[in-house]
């Protein structure tokens, strides 16, 4: 079966060294695109300078987004732009009967969320958005042992991504630090990962949030962190921490940092690196760890096999299309709300918001 054609649009840092190399395989020293069912065959961006690393990786340069979307011979629009983008972006190439995936946040409002999810429906596309922590080998592994419950049934959650971004002036002029309506702050950018996760870790549905805004010790204009407390159907309660302005020593200090607490009657779960950008694989800065741990018995979990997190999210997409079974891309929807839910309740000096 032939592999679905993307094209990116928005080829920034990320999109280049995670996206593309990584999650569609163009570094060939590490992966095997022609295991995959998809291909990465195009970019464009609003700064033609990047034209030099889409090419170098074999990719055609688009001058505009218009002449992509023109492109017949393209299945697929991946969205990599910056977040207040999204929807026009998407919108555009659903309207040119592309199937579409997005970067997190789907966009920054509940509104448009629903109406590209609506609009995709009626033209029977495939559209989704890039969460991809759940694909994580050792957070399927989590998950596994708390629906076993080898520390008694889950009782709280602590799910955290805190960093120093944000000091340097040159990070503070970027839109994830000076444009509020961009939720590119620490809630937008990395809560949405965190609150995916609970869900997910869980098997449970987030139903209730209280959050409050980190104290501001950073020179920028959005949020330089948060405490966001949730509550889920069942009772089970849990939170996410999540800053750009806690610094973790090193590099390696601050990736195994990213990671979770998953507390029962007996014991706990711990994953350090799980909430990255890492997948296991032998060759990353840093080695994924998860243990478990009880008052009589302390265990590291290895695992033999791992898969690529970007690779397996664009994956599922690309399969939808083949098999003509279209994503709704009501993940993302949900995210964008528990996101809002969030910056509404610290606006609010912290009071409940049901999602």
């Amino acid at each position: 079966m032939e592999q679905i054609r993307y094209a990116i649009v928005g080829f920034g840092g990320i999109a280049e060294n995670r996206i593309a190399k990584e999650g569609f395989a163009l570094d060939t020293r590490r992966f095997n695109q022609q295991d995959l069912p998809m291909v990465l065959v195009g970019a464009t961006d609003i700064d033609p300078k990047r034209k030099t690393a889409a090419t170098a990786l074999g990719l055609h340069w688009y001058d505009t987004y218009g002449q992509m979307l023109d492109d017949d011979t393209i299945d697929a629009i991946y969205v990599a732009t910056s977040n207040s983008t999204h929807f026009p972006v998407a919108m555009k190439a659903l309207q040119a009967g592309k199937y579409v995936l997005v970067e997190k946040p789907m966009t920054t409002s509940l509104e448009d969320a629903n109406v590209l999810c609506e609009y995709a429906l009626s033209q029977g596309l495939s559209v989704s958005v890039n969460l991809m922590m759940p694909k994580n080998a050792y957070n399927i592994k989590a998950r596994e042992l708390v629906r076993s419950q080898v520390v008694g049934p889950l009782d709280y959650a602590v799910i955290h991504m805190e960093f120093l971004y944000g000091e340097d002036p040159l990070e503070a002029a970027t839109w994830r630090c000076a444009v509020p309506d961009e939720l590119g702050g620490p809630i937008g950018d990395v809560a949405s990962h965190c609150l995916d996760m609970a869900e997910f870790l869980s098997d449970r549905q987030i139903c209730s949030i209280r959050c409050v805004y980190y104290p501001k010790t950073l020179r920028i204009a959005v949020e330089d962190g948060a405490l966001i407390i949730y509550g889920m159907q069942d009772g089970t309660r849990g939170c996410v921490r999540v800053g750009f302005n806690q610094p973790r020593g090193g590099s390696f200090a601050t990736m195994d940092n990213l990671g979770y607490e998953l507390y029962g009657r007996d014991g706990v779960i711990r994953g350090y690196g799980t909430t990255f950008q890492l997948s296991g694989h032998a060759d990353e800065p840093m080695r994924i760890g998860l243990e478990v741990k009880t008052a009589v018995s302390e265990e590291s979990i290895s695992l033999d096999h791992v898969q690529n997190i970007y690779q397996a999210q664009i994956a599922e997409h690309a399969h939808s299309i083949r098999n003509n079974k279209p994503m709704d891309g009501r993940q993302g929807l949900r995210n964008v709300a528990m996101v809002l839910a969030c910056h509404e309740s610290a606006r609010a000096g912290g009071k409940e918001i049901v999602v």
